[in-house]
């Protein structure tokens, strides 16, 4: 094998046993998860927010923004349910760039796979402490969930990952709401397919084990644009996009048909500042056709406290390092002004 293996790295329950969910954490879970399925059920007709930086890439900027977010939802939660993004790998598949905390708890350090697992457990334990959000990740490696599995409120599947049966698998055996992206090629079918794998109960290989999955019926879609045979973005947020996966939904047999309109990446162009536009949009089509409303269960939207993204080792704090996201004035206007439309 052309491989070099340099240390064995830490079991989950070693990981977890640094930083622990006391009884009182475990309160706010259970909480917070049944608002969530709840949501996701159709029992509450809250909007769910899931919101946050494209890559969570330094702690304290992190959980300043996270507080900020704590105060608004405060004041929403009437209307909104946030669950804050803590995004901790970054799907590379060039091979270059910032591959998230995960890999680099120091942006600008060497890669340390060691400190990152704990860093990351760290982040979302002091979240969950400080601000009492349970908060959201990507599943970029289903082999890596168990070091965060008692912590996470909510869990999407990439665009990249969403045709990968382990990820189908895996999705399969958690207990809380996850997201299957439409890929980046746009086929509708391939998300659709994601989310029977999801719903549907398997026997598969994990970590070493043989293991049984009863299926998660909160498995749903997520609509986040996609590059066309000429590599031009296009969304798929539009009335008639969201007409059309009612109706597969209508067809398909689903349990809890739910949808997250990903605001952000092709959806937006890759233009930021657009994604308040798209949520007022899809609101609009929300008001405008029941189905659409009983299925858009809320929105995902790439934020931070500065607008923009910075170059590297620019060290803006709290601007990101990876995608553009927009900034906490603009973000706090908008998350108000879905609470005054919805």
């Amino acid at each position: 094998m052309n491989m070099i293996f340099e240390r064995k790295l830490p079991i989950p329950m070693e990981v977890k046993a640094l930083f622990p969910v006391s009884e009182d954490l475990q309160k706010i879970m259970e909480n917070r998860a049944k608002e969530i399925n709840d949501i996701f059920t159709g029992k509450s007709q809250k909007l769910a927010l899931i919101i946050g930086p494209c890559s969570a890439d330094n702690e304290d900027s992190v959980i300043d923004y996270i507080y900020r977010l704590r105060k608004l939802q405060d004041k929403v939660s009437d209307k909104i349910f946030m669950i804050p993004r803590i995004y901790t790998n970054k799907p590379r598949t060039t091979g270059s760039g910032y591959k998230g905390m995960l890999h680099q708890p120091n942006p600008n350090e060497k890669p340390d796979m060691y400190k990152g697992i704990v860093a990351i457990r760290e982040l979302h334990i002091r979240a969950l402490k400080e601000t009492r959000f349970s908060c959201a990740d990507e599943m970029l490696y289903p082999e890596n969930l168990r070091y965060l599995n008692d912590v996470l409120g909510y869990i999407a599947v990439g665009a990249r990952s969403v045709e990968n049966q382990q990820h189908r698998l895996t999705a399969s055996g958690v207990d809380i709401p996850v997201g299957m992206k439409n890929p980046t090629s746009g086929d509708i079918s391939v998300m659709m397919n994601s989310i029977v794998a999801a719903q549907s109960r398997h026997t598969f290989l994990y970590r070493g084990w043989e293991v049984h999955s009863q299926g998660n019926k909160c498995a749903h879609a997520i609509l986040r644009g996609y590059i066309n045979k000429h590599g031009q973005t296009m969304p798929n947020y539009h009335y008639e996009d969201l007409v059309y996966l009612a109706e597969l939904y209508e067809k398909s047999g689903l349990a809890n048909p739910a949808l997250i309109v990903d605001t952000n990446h092709a959806n937006s162009g890759k233009d930021f500042t657009q994604q308040p536009r798209i949520v007022k949009e899809v609101l609009q089509s929300c008001r405008q056709n029941n189905d659409i409303k009983k299925l858009v269960k809320g929105f995902m939207i790439e934020s931070y406290i500065e607008d923009g993204a910075q170059a590297p080792g620019e060290g803006v704090y709290g601007k990101s390092i990876t995608d553009p996201c927009l900034g906490w004035e603009k973000t706090e206007k908008l998350i108000y002004d879905i609470a005054e439309a919805f």
